[in-house]
């Protein structure tokens, strides 16, 4: 068995004394940085996700119920998201390019999300 790195105090700039298993921030302050960040971001109809989206992303799981992560594991799970396999950040076209579109469970597009984060991070020297 692998020994675990000891917990490290939550990386929020103001201090925190809250230790966080695997480092970061503590739950209170991660959901914090979420809230300005989706604050910067803008609304989901400011973003294209607009009455528009939600009659194509209902066509499109209507037609495409499976999550296709899951189905590539053997497993049968109902898709509630309709994903942008290339993340459009504001073209229209890759927007509304249903070539662009994956049926996806929450589990598999919050595991996405993340990893396109952390790349972002990466690029942006964070």
């Amino acid at each position: 068995m692998t020994p675990r790195r000891p917990a490290s105090p939550c990386t929020y700039p103001g201090g925190c004394p809250a230790l966080v298993d695997g480092g970061g921030r503590c739950p209170k302050h991660r959901k914090q940085g979420y809230r300005v960040q989706d604050q910067q971001r803008g609304s989901s109809t400011q973003r294209g996700y607009g009455s528009r989206w939600q009659r194509a992303r209902a066509a499109y799981l209507r037609r495409h119920p499976l999550c296709v992560e899951c189905l590539q594991e053997d497993r049968v799970v109902a898709a509630t998201i309709v994903d942008h396999i290339i993340p459009h950040r504001g073209d229209h076209r890759l927007f509304w390019d249903e070539g662009n579109w994956q049926a996806l469970c929450a589990p598999h597009h919050d595991s996405k999300r993340g990893r396109e984060g952390q790349e972002a991070r990466g690029r942006n020297g964070h």
